[in-house]
């Protein structure tokens, strides 16, 4: 049987998803208003110091980063897990002397799953796969925040940039499983609770990237993720959905209306599974055709697909449950 939740458990456990939630919303905007804020202080010196740094150091998120164990095991994030709870599901092994990219579908409002299963070590990734190193990709521009950089580096957050890309996957080592939001704001647009729909058939880069560099492709989908949130969806064409497309256009994310079980930013506790496919083997090709890019992308897709059916009953959506590529 289950243990039964204490009240302090859940309490810690609505206090870590809730500064996560303000991280994800927040944080950037906050540093951004500190720095300002500082250098009409007498603390500008500060403020000048971190520039020059910041400009000395301009390139580190696309060489590797900063990544710290210590911040990505915070007890904080086992509490978090087990808020929804979050669960994280192998379903063949990962070759420790290769280099992978993991597509994670869908984008949802947040990327709780993604985040949790492979920007820190609350799920058991490593144990699940050992010798493999996971490492979230994400807006290129967050990378650009003085202050925020530094915190989204020490989780092992990286760009999801054609620089920083090669650069994990060609230039440190093997065991590498570099993670994309294959979706990205476009997918968070059309999230909502019941429905299971990926942006996927005109993604092709991520796909050209594999073949450059002869890593192999990995499909992996969090069932759950769109039940966290209850968003407005507006139709397309409609005032507010040209004003967020234009706003997406314009800075590389989605403004979404959406509110939750309590205090509106709080998530329902819905369970999130994650699951990882198996690997579609792909060849090195310096200069990949078009052909050759569609290939393994229509691979991709289907195996995407496969991987859908075969654990929705499982994780909790019926037997005619479908989920929409578009």
């Amino acid at each position: 049987m289950t243990r039964e939740k204490t009240q302090l458990k859940m309490f810690l456990e609505s206090i870590s998803v809730l500064q996560w939630v303000l991280s994800f919303l927040l944080l950037g905007v906050a540093c951004i208003i500190l720095m300002v804020y500082l250098m009409f202080t007498s603390l500008w010196p500060l403020s000048a110091l971190y520039f020059v740094w910041m400009v000395m150091d301009w390139h580190t998120p696309e060489r590797g980063g900063r990544r710290t164990m210590f911040v990505r095991k915070w007890k904080v994030w086992e509490h978090m897990r087990d808020y929804f709870p979050v669960k994280l599901v192998k379903t063949a092994e990962l070759n420790p002397n290769k280099n992978y990219i993991l597509g994670s579908h869908p984008h949802g409002i947040m990327c709780t799953g993604a985040f949790t299963c492979f920007s820190t070590e609350s799920c058991g990734f490593a144990e699940a796969f050992p010798g493999v190193r996971a490492s979230l990709a994400m807006l290129a521009g967050l990378f650009r925040i003085p202050f925020y950089r530094e915190y989204i580096m020490s989780a092992g957050l990286y760009p999801v940039s054609k620089p920083s890309l090669v650069h994990l996957l060609s230039k440190s080592g093997k065991g590498n499983a570099v993670v994309i939001v294959i979706g990205g704001a476009a997918e968070s647009l059309a999230s909502s609770p019941g429905l299971n729909t990926v942006v996927m058939k005109e993604r092709k880069g991520f796909v050209r990237v594999a073949l450059e560099l002869g890593v192999d492709l990995v499909p992996v989908y969090s069932f759950g993720e769109n039940e966290l949130y209850r968003q407005v969806i507006f139709a397309e064409g409609s005032l507010c959905r040209r004003l967020q497309d234009l706003f997406k256009k314009i800075m590389g994310f989605a403004p979404c209306l959406f509110v939750g079980e309590r205090f509106v930013l709080l998530p329902y506790r819905t369970p999130i599974t994650t699951v990882v496919g198996s690997p579609i083997s792909v060849p090195k090709r310096v200069t990949p055709t078009d052909e050759e890019v569609d290939h393994y992308h229509r691979l991709y897709m289907e195996a995407l697909s496969k991987l859908f059916h075969e654990h929705k009953v499982s994780c909790g959506l019926s037997e005619n449950h479908k989920l929409r590529i578009i």
